[in-house]
């Protein structure tokens, strides 16, 4: 992280300040305002190499803040890791490397002769770097559930459950919501699994289908 603090349009910002010019990164807003004025002042003044050098180092302090925390990484750390083959599970694929996209892996218990089910689930959504966590658990009533169902052109196993979010670090997204989940496992050595999250309007952004070889699903009767 240390080596993207000063990036390609902080460095041009430093050269243009070396030939006399007015730079166009705004520097990021700091409380007092003590070293956007102090940046302000140097760039009016004589420009030496102590001065290009503290010019580096108060752009560094000020511009990078709100980059280190837009690029913090959420892997649903909040979710175990289970070993094994759990009763039901799921996740999406591998776990985000790129500035947007989405993640989402769960388990849990499930009694197909009792008609209930059980577990926790979460959900990332990335939008340029910014990190949208969403963590449920299953509400105990199985919805449906069928050993002959067909999606995507396969025969496979299908549940549907509630889900509720337990926590949340969108703010439309509010904790209580309720939402659906449609989970699709292919059989017959077949991999054309399938994840389905539905939400109300609040939490619509986190609506997604995931769906491919990148998906593994594991849903009773195994």
């Amino acid at each position: 992280m240390g080596g993207a603090l000063l990036g390609p349009r902080s460095c041009s910002g430093v050269r243009r300040l070396a030939a006399g010019q007015r730079s166009s990164p705004r520097l990021s807003p700091l409380r007092g305002g003590s070293l956007e004025v102090m940046a302000n002042r140097l760039r009016r003044a004589p420009v030496s190499a102590l001065g290009l050098a503290l010019v580096a180092a108060l752009l560094a302090l000020s511009v990078p803040a709100r980059q280190a925390d837009a690029y913090q990484l959420q892997y649903c750390s909040q979710i175990p890791v289970v070993g094994g083959i759990p009763p039901w599970g799921f996740h999406t694929g591998p776990p985000l490397t790129a500035a947007n996209g989405s993640f989402a892996r769960g388990h849990g218990q499930i009694s197909l002769t009792a008609n209930t089910v059980s577990g926790i689930l979460c959900q990332v959504d990335r939008s340029r770097g910014r990190d949208r966590l969403i963590v449920m658990t299953v509400e105990h009533h199985l919805l449906y559930h069928s050993h002959y169902a067909v999606l995507w052109g396969y025969p496979g196993n299908i549940m549907v459950v509630n889900v509720k979010v337990r926590s949340s670090n969108d703010p439309r997204c509010r904790v209580g919501t309720v939402g659906r989940l449609t989970l699709f496992a292919s059989y017959n050595g077949v991999r054309s699994d399938s994840v389905r999250f539905s939400f109300p309007r609040a939490c619509a952004p986190h609506d997604h289908l995931y769906h491919g070889s990148q998906v593994n699903n594991q849903v009773p009767p195994l």
